[in-house]
């Protein structure tokens, strides 16, 4: 039996910790490699190599080791985000080149150009002093402003003439929109003006209305036809309410003309300040120099619509014919934006020629009826067969609803016939004041037939453009 011998605590002792490894310096630069030194020559024989985990297998021999790589040629000083040279017009002698932005104030110089090697780039130095014209020169840290300032607070150094502008001494007052119509208007109240909702959807499409009517057109005179080959479907009427509807709102004249060859009824819807006529216009026309001379042919009602009233006396012999139109045209050409014209039922006389020819738009009036649609849609047809297509198809159709026989048929179908040849169709509805044939008050007619009339105007306006 072999005696154990105790083993000592020095052998329990574990190795010495190898030496840290050194730290990576802190530099952007790599350190270059060390160039590898040649291996000294042994004086005696070589010692054998220690088995590796890359050993060969038996009777093979062991592997050398690879070739040490070359040593890298230490990095060159990398050069200054500058380059070789600044264009500055200066004499920077042979000290460092500036690389920051306080190393280019120390230049003393307002602007310098700095080439890349990435491009051209310019870099801009402040300026230690600022000249104002007529005021001298001011330090960098003296430059008068007002940020930081209190309101009434005077600057310590003069104020240049630049700071004294509109923004500084004019008073910013900021509009407040109140809105208008329920329920908005009585939440913005109820809230003392913290929630504003804006204007109410029948608000807003009255202010739609408003501005499609008074809109404001290039050039001269627009001149709008309102006829039909059938009378009492209510073509004077008709005329009288776009009149009236036009006027409230343009800021500019509006005139309706009474062309019918015939008698006319227009001038009867309005309250008379004179018995003149259009035949009272043609023979005077020579002497009508301004628009004050020829106020006093017309009569004008509350809504500021101008009316020139056709030939009442039943003892004339020459009707109101094409040449007769073209000098009244001519004339009202010179003092209104916007020129209505009520035809008479007979579309083939003289003055329909004239006054198509002058045509910018214009309005069809049908009734409610089966007969009155059919002769609405014939004068279509006959404006199509002689060289007016493009008028009908601009023209806006009103339907008279006030007729006989409406509840009769079926409006609807009519509406379709007449969308598919002109550009909007239009809805008057009845009211017992136009149903009397006298005198129309706007501000007595029901809130619906008002709206109807606006809507007319706003769509006939919107042809016009």
């Amino acid at each position: 039996m072999t005696e154990k011998k105790p083993i000592s605590r020095a052998a329990k002792k574990p190795a010495a910790a190898a030496p840290a490894p050194a730290k990576r310096p802190t530099t952007g630069k790599r350190p270059a490699p060390a160039k590898a030194s040649a291996p000294a020559k042994a004086s005696g024989p070589a010692a054998p190599q220690a088995p590796t985990r890359r050993s060969t297998r038996a009777g093979a021999e062991s592997p050398t080791r690879r070739p040490t790589p070359a040593a890298r040629p230490p990095a060159a000083e990398s050069q200054s985000p500058i380059g070789d040279s600044i264009e500055t017009g200066l004499d920077l002698g042979t000290g460092p080149v500036p690389t920051t932005i306080a190393e280019l104030k120390a230049l003393h110089t307002t602007e310098i150009e700095i080439p890349l090697s990435t491009g051209g780039v310019s870099v801009m130095a402040e300026a230690e002093s600022v000249e104002s014209p007529g005021q001298g020169e001011y330090e960098l840290d003296q430059i008068p402003t007002r940020r930081g300032r209190k309101r009434g607070v005077v600057s310590s150094v003069p104020e240049p003439v630049a700071m004294l502008t509109a923004d500084r001494v004019l008073e910013v007052t900021r509009e407040i929109i109140r809105p208008e119509g329920f329920p908005n208007n009585a939440i913005y109240w109820s809230t003392f003006g913290f929630v504003n909702r804006g204007d109410s959807p029948a608000v807003l499409h009255r202010k739609a209305t408003d501005q499609a009517i008074g809109q404001r057109f290039k050039g001269g005179s627009r001149y709008v036809p309102v006829l039909t080959r059938k009378g009492g479907v209510g073509k004077t009427t008709t005329t009288a309410l776009l009149g009236m509807a036009l006027a409230r709102v343009r800021e500019d004249r509006v005139i309706a003309i009474d062309a019918n060859p015939d008698r006319g009824t227009l001038a009867e819807r309005f309250p008379k300040s004179t018995d003149k006529t259009v035949r009272d216009v043609v023979s005077q026309a020579s002497s009508i120099q301004s628009f004050t001379d020829f106020s006093d042919y017309i009569s004008r009602d509350r809504n500021r619509l101008d009316v020139l009233a056709s030939d009442t006396d039943p003892l004339l012999s020459e009707a109101f014919d094409e040449n007769d139109y073209n000098v009244v045209a001519d004339i009202v050409s010179k003092y209104y934006s916007v020129v209505l014209t009520d035809c008479g039922t007979g579309i083939v006389h003289s003055v329909m020629k004239a006054t198509l020819e002058r045509a910018n738009g214009l309005v069809i009036i049908s009734g409610g009826s089966f007969d009155e649609a059919r002769l609405a849609a014939e004068t279509l047809t006959w404006l199509e067969s002689n060289g007016y297509a493009d008028l009908v198809r601009q023209s806006v159709v009103s339907i008279n609803t006030a007729t006989q026989g409406t509840n009769l048929v079926k409006l609807s179908e009519i509406e379709n016939h007449f969308k598919s040849r002109v550009r909007e169709i239009v809805r008057m509805p009845y009211d017992p004041i136009l149903a009397a044939g006298s005198v129309i008050e706007w501000d007595r007619l029901k809130p619906h037939t008002r709206a109807a009339a606006r809507e007319l105007a706003a769509l006939v306006m919107d042809g016009l453009e």
